[in-house]
């Protein structure tokens, strides 16, 4: 017999496969799409299938509102009530605002899009987290576990893809090799496929990879975090539009010349809301920080989460943002400076 010398990265690849099947007791590699999601023929009257994209959470990080003009605030107590308005939001506009009458769903897709945790990345979060990675992971996971069986609770069946972002990564510099492995975001992913392992109508999709390809009604989509998309930068005037509208383009041709031609990419990481052809990007449940508002000089964005339709024969249609916080202006007030004579 040939002994047969694996290179450091499959050697990862294989640890993280025996991981998840003998520490998290779930399947060595994560099943396909469920047969549920491109059925066309179990949707009468109903306007399809609800999507959604969590993403950009960044949870444990804190955001000081006197840093941001009083426009936000975050931090843990803050994110727990997001996270819990976020489901039932999703669920007051499916059933309230879509339509008059009883309305039915096959159930809902949620695509978990990573920077699920702020991550110790920066020299700054290390010391204004106000909870250490490791502690992030465990209490997100909680959080996450109860926003999903409230969906379950009215939507039947939940199917979510999972891909990971920059921030919940364990080394400082950006990895690529073997880089879904060693990101808290998919640690926390086999933390909730494990919980749910047993609920047949709850099914998770955690590529080996940073992207997730799958289905809805025969609607082909591409979930990616957005940070690998062979671009960089941005401009004064159309801010991030440029080079996404570039990467999504770039990524497309890539995908093409291997037979994963897509028709929407979705993807979070810009942290702003944007509907564009072919395109949705995800703002964040962190919503306005110091970064955006000093190094970017971006416009301030409410909190919010991504939520679309995909009706069996017309494809996309309604898109919403799922707001997590009202509408705010600066809580600065101007005051006007008197002499003493």
């Amino acid at each position: 017999m040939v002994a047969v010398k694996l290179s450091r990265e499959e050697k990862e690849q294989q640890e993280a496969e025996e991981i998840r099947e003998e520490i998290y007791g779930i399947a060595e590699k994560s099943p396909k799409a469920p047969k549920w999601t491109n059925d066309k023929g179990k949707v009468p009257g109903s306007p399809g299938m609800p999507c959604t994209i969590w993403s950009d959470f960044h949870y444990g990080e804190v955001v000081k509102k006197d840093q941001v003009a009083g426009c936000n605030e975050y931090n843990v107590r803050i994110a727990a009530r997001r996270i819990q308005l976020l489901a039932e939001n999703t669920i007051n506009i499916a059933f309230d605002h879509m339509g008059k009458g009883k309305i039915t769903y096959p159930g809902i897709v949620v695509m978990l899009g990573g920077d699920m945790v702020s991550g110790n990345i920066h020299e700054e979060l290390l010391q204004t987290n106000d909870r250490h990675v490791v502690e992030q992971t465990l209490e997100l996971v909680e959080y996450l576990i109860a926003a999903i069986e409230m969906l379950k609770g009215r939507f039947g069946r939940i199917f979510l893809p999972c891909v990971v972002g920059n921030h919940g990564r364990s080394t400082l510099k950006v990895r690529y090799k073997d880089r879904v492995h060693s990101s808290f975001d998919w640690n926390i992913y086999c933390h909730l496929q494990r919980h749910f392992k047993r609920d047949q109508n709850i099914q998770f999709l955690i590529p080996n990879e940073s992207d997730a390809y799958f289905e809805i009604y025969g609607h082909r989509f591409l979930l990616t975090h957005g940070d690998s998309m062979g671009v960089r930068g941005g401009d004064g005037i159309i801010g991030a539009v440029g080079p996404i509208m570039r990467g999504a383009l770039k990524v497309g041709r890539s995908e093409a010349q291997i037979g994963r031609d897509f028709d929407t990419i979705v993807m979070g990481h810009w942290h702003q809301y944007l509907s564009l052809p072919g395109v949705i990007v995800n703002n964040s449940l962190k919503g306005y920080d110091e970064y955006a508002r000093l190094s970017l000089r971006a416009p301030y964005s409410r909190p919010s989460q991504a939520l679309w339709f995909v009706h069996p024969q017309q494809g996309i249609t309604a898109h919403w943002q799922v707001y997590l916080e009202p509408l705010r202006k600066s809580q600065q007030t101007t005051r006007t400076l008197t002499w003493r004579e």
